[in-house]
């Protein structure tokens, strides 16, 4: 990946263009008051939050990007109009337009964080002696691009995820034809090894590449899995992703879909 801005925070330009036609048109004041804290600086606080892990509170006023809680109802609006999920698709289209998604495969895992209050989508994690936890799973295509993230607890089984990831991944276009949301191959560890699903993914033309349990490690799934950990390892980059501290699964969940985003803009700028 490219070098990184030393104010990653800040928002760029280009990547403001791309979100600014997404966000819905705030409504009118009923009363008299402080002017409206434009979009931009509360994204850049936004992502403040999200790049330092900081509590909104403690939100630095005089970095100019207004209080802790207006940055919060920033992010709750946007992520409950689906900003997220459009500006994601439209990073993809650019992907798909340069021909560099790779549809050959895709692969899938999770990765654990502590909960550190309970709450929807959090339950008693089976490695961290039953404290609240909740899964990140993420469904990557052939280079690591994430194609689908969501949030479960702690304690949900990889493979129930399986499907819903797939069904996650929007269609995209770009090309000439049908817009593609299928992969010909899905790549998973031991964790998603169960007949049932083989079964499922070869009636949706997917062919599956699973590990087995009980069989001798040196599969060579890891030269190919490496991209989907790699993604994780970007995710948990962001201070705020590592530890759940937000109750409300959907503040939680919005973070996950910016950085999703995040990461998919920076392969964007690297490969197109």
């Amino acid at each position: 990946m490219e070098k990184r801005h030393s104010r990653p925070w800040i928002v760029s330009d280009e990547l403001w263009s791309l979100i600014e036609p997404l966000l819905p048109k705030p409504g009118p004041k009923l009363v008299e008051g402080r002017p409206r804290i434009p979009d931009r600086q509360a994204l850049c606080g936004i992502l403040f939050v999200l790049h330092t892990g900081i509590q909104w509170e403690y939100l630095p006023q005089e970095l100019g990007f207004g209080s802790g809680m207006t940055c919060w109802r920033r992010l709750a609006a946007w992520n409950e109009a689906g900003v997220w999920d459009e500006l994601h698709l439209a990073l993809l289209r650019k992907l798909r337009a340069a021909k560099k998604l790779d549809w050959s495969r895709a692969v899938i895992d999770s990765s654990h964080v502590r909960a550190a209050r309970p709450g929807p989508k959090s339950g008693p994690s089976p490695v961290d002696r039953a404290r609240p936890g909740s899964k990140h799973h993420i469904l990557t295509d052939g280079q690591g691009i994430p194609l689908a993230v969501s949030l479960t607890g702690g304690n949900r089984n990889d493979v129930t995820q399986l499907l819903p990831l797939l069904d996650k991944v929007p269609a995209v276009a770009g090309v000439v034809g049908r817009p593609r949301h299928r992969p010909d191959a899905l790549l998973a560890d031991r964790g998603y090894d169960h007949d049932k699903y083989r079964r499922l993914l070869r009636a949706r033309g997917i062919r599956p590449v699973i590990a087995e349990r009980g069989q001798e490690h040196g599969s060579d799934l890891g030269i190919f899995r490496y991209v989907v950990e790699r993604t994780i390892a970007w995710l948990h980059g962001f201070r705020r992703l590592r530890i759940r501290w937000e109750r409300r699964d959907d503040i939680h969940e919005a973070f996950l879909g910016l950085a999703t985003c995040l990461i998919t803009h920076r392969h964007v700028q690297r490969l197109c």
